[in-house]
């Protein structure tokens, strides 16, 4: 009956009224028929312009179906942060509707500081609940393009620098998702790295850097995670646009990882009707999208996979096998979803959605320093707490291009504050500094301000960092340098030097300068958190919440440090639009490590409030073949007197390898959450498979036999323990 009334809905508004009776559906409508039975069905049954028309956009956030044969169009959704709010038909601009107010879920990089694939899942389920309430076909998300550069506009929106963290996170995402009947558009593939010259800049990287580092998350997101739809880059990789690349996705996609989804393009991101027919693009969106509002040379009937590929199909110059590959993928996804009769309703800004966003906030946030202890604020000495900064009161669920969100509830770090603090001491607010301020005297003003409001506390907590304006975590934009903006070392220079209890707590998706590391007492990475977030932060101060969150990618003491920035502008942001990763595998902390580059924090670092002791590592025996998994057992203890988490890290090296390879790389984790004193044995398994290295002569993977160390860490920088074994 529910899916009766979804059909009977879907062509209701298209113009069209069918009715089937129960004993003569045709075997596109049986949902007792298997799908690719549907689909062959469904395709016997369409027009040739049926199909050209189901390949691109109707509208800013949907493509059509088949009114005619009672097939649903597909509805798209920007995430994949939150379900953005329904905009006009042919807008940008929201449509205002007041029953669209979402749920603001953490960004990306705090997900995966989390190392925890349990949250990735919960994540993408809960987020999934949200598409699905609002009946959207397509979650515009996850993103796991990789960590390069500091300065990066979208880093926020991604998994961080590790290819292998990055895929153990991506497939429960997607799993989650998915089981709501909504597909996730894993994004933007590939190489999309910048936001500098985004939509031609002309990336060259070598085969083996392609296949070991900018690739592994998406090869896992379609073999293990089974995504059912991919969204191309706008950036060119080796003189083709993402979206219409052949290498990309006709040879790999398609062809090694025999993805049987859909591939979108991304808003815009098409060039060339031939190319795009011909290079395994399958629905085109946004190009000069100016649809039915006027009489525009570039409506929606003239993309290039519109009236143009129809031309050409009539002329013979493309083929109709491409148009049903094409065809036959669209309606497998709109099977798969639209005309899911078993997916769930979903539900909608729930408590349970709020509470799922802070559970996943809190075990992401990441202590980076707690000196002398000041952290927890638990102590009876104190009765002032100071708090100063812009991002105390900022909303960070807006701004930052597609990720801006109307949520229905946000609360901002200072709120947070004042609800679990507010009782027990009294909160001084200063905002210290301000974005919107450009005059040098009224800068001056806040700054004094605020360092007479820190004169007068015990305690002061500095909530500042970046706020997904224009060069400061924003889409369409990299950032400009690599210090905070808005004069803010000089702010927390001035507060330190009248309060020695200064706590920094940086709201943002990237790695920041800290000139004034050494002179802050603690350092609080707290991403942007979403609806949660003041409450996420304020659980980790107050201690309610032990942090347990790992970074998902390095921070350099200077840029100048970071691999992509050692080797010019070539290698960044690319010269006369082409670019050159000259830095090949050695990208995050395969580049610090192996060129014994000191980091100011490596990746996989965060602090507990309790302590952690490791045993010495065991691997099961000393030899291996090809086909074998490696178990390293060890036990881990929780040494302090908090109940706490900590995530064991086991990289792996190769001593005199033949090839060029990395000081380590990570190939297993796992969070283990212990009581005090407890102690648990853990076991972190390396299939031997994982150990290879693509080699581009053969155009394939290869395992290096003979010795490697296993190397047991709690970042990757602090190693706990050693085993070596031998590959036969």
């Amino acid at each position: 009956m529910r899916y009766l009334k979804e059909i009977l809905l879907s062509v209701f508004f298209s113009g069209t009224f069918i009715i089937y009776s129960q004993q003569k559906l045709p075997v596109y409508l049986d949902v007792t028929k298997p799908i690719e039975q549907r689909v062959e069905n469904a395709l016997s049954l369409m027009t040739t312009r049926e199909k050209v028309d189901l390949c691109h956009a109707q509208s800013k956030f949907s493509s059509k179906g088949v009114p005619r044969l009672g097939i649903p169009e597909l509805w798209m959704d920007d995430g994949p942060m939150g379900i953005r709010e329904e905009v006009y038909w042919d807008e940008w601009n929201g449509a205002h509707w007041t029953n669209d107010s979402c749920t603001a879920f953490p960004a990306l990089t705090c997900l995966a500081a989390t190392f925890n694939p349990k949250m990735a899942y919960l994540y993408g389920k809960s987020i999934g609940e949200e598409a699905r309430y609002r009946n959207k076909s397509v979650l515009l998300g996850p993103g796991v393009n990789i960590y390069r550069t500091p300065l990066g506009g979208r880093n926020f929106e991604f998994m961080g620098e590790d290819p292998f963290l990055a895929s153990q996170m991506v497939v429960p995402y997607i799993r989650g998702v998915q089981s709501n009947g909504v597909a996730a558009c894993v994004k933007h593939f590939a190489l999309n790295n910048q936001e500098t010259w985004r939509g031609d800049v002309d990336v060259n990287v070598s085969d083996r850097a392609l296949h070991e580092i900018y690739l592994p998350a998406f090869k896992a997101a379609v073999t293990k995670g089974k995504a059912w739809a991919i969204m191309g880059s706008y950036n060119q990789f080796r003189g083709e646009h993402c979206c219409e690349n052949n290498l990309l996705l006709n040879k790999i996609l398609k062809g090694r990882w025999k993805f049987d989804g859909v591939v979108i393009s991304d808003w815009g991101g098409v060039h060339n009707t031939t190319q795009a027919v011909n290079n395994g693009l399958d629905i085109e969106m946004g190009t000069y999208t100016n649809g039915l509002t006027t009489n525009s040379s570039f409506s929606y009937s003239d993309y290039y996979l519109a009236n143009p590929y129809l031309k050409g199909l009539k002329g013979e110059k493309y083929s109709i096998s491409g148009l049903n590959d094409k065809a036959r993928r669209i309606l497998r996804l709109i099977f798969r979803t639209a005309m899911n009769t078993h997916r769930p309703w979903g539900s909608f800004a729930t408590a349970a959605h709020a509470e799922a966003d802070r559970k996943i906030a809190d075990e992401g946030i990441v202590l980076l320093k707690d000196e002398d202890h000041i952290l927890p604020i638990v102590s009876s000495s104190i009765k002032t707490i100071a708090v100063i900064g812009e991002n105390a009161t900022h909303r960070m669920t807006i701004g930052g291009g597609s990720s801006s969100l109307k949520v229905k509830q946000e609360i901002v770090p200072l709120e947070g504050l004042q609800a679990r603090f507010g009782n027990e001491y009294t909160l001084l607010y200063s905002i210290g500094y301000s974005s919107e301020v450009k005059n040098s005297a009224e800068a001056d003003s806040l700054r004094q301000a605020a360092i007479n409001v820190a004169k007068k506390a015990d305690i002061v907590l500095f909530i500042g960092g970046l706020n997904k304006d224009p060069h400061q975590d924003c889409e369409g934009t990299d950032r400009l340098s690599y210090g905070l903006p808005y004069g803010q070392d000089q702010l927390i220079d001035s507060l330190e030097k009248v309060n020695k209890h200064v706590v920094v707590v940086l709201v943002s998706g990237n790695a920041v300068a800290m000139p004034w590391a050494n002179d802050v007492q603690a350092i609080v990475q707290a991403w942007y958190l979403g609806s949660q977030a003041g409450n996420a932060i304020a659980d980790i101060l107050s201690g309610d919440v032990n942090p347990s969150g790992k970074l998902p990618f390095t921070f350099p003491v200077k840029l100048s440090d970071c691999g992509a920035h050692s080797f010019g502008a070539i290698a960044y942001p690319g010269i006369d639009k082409k670019e050159v990763y000259k830095e090949g595998i050695l990208v995050g902390y395969r580049w610090y490590d192996t060129k014994h580059i000191r980091p100011l924090f490596p990746f996989g670092f965060g602090l507990s409030y309790t302590t952690f002791a490791y045993s010495k590592p065991e691997a099961s025996r000393h030899e291996y073949a090809l086909n074998d998994t490696i178990h390293v057992r060890f036990r881990l203890t929780n040494s302090g007197k908090r109940a706490g988490a900590e995530t064991a890290q086991l990289y792996v090296s190769k001593p005199q390898s033949k090839v060029m390879r990395a000081e380590k790389e990570l190939k297993a984790f796992q969070k283990v959450f212990l009581q005090p004193g407890e102690t648990k044995a853990v076991i972190l398994s390396v299939p031997v498979k994982s150990l290879a290295y693509y080699d581009e002569a053969k155009n394939g993977w290869i395992v290096e036999p003979g010795a490697y160390n296993l190397l047991l860490a709690s970042s990757s920088s602090d190693i706990k323990g050693e085993a070596s074994v031998v590959v036969k």
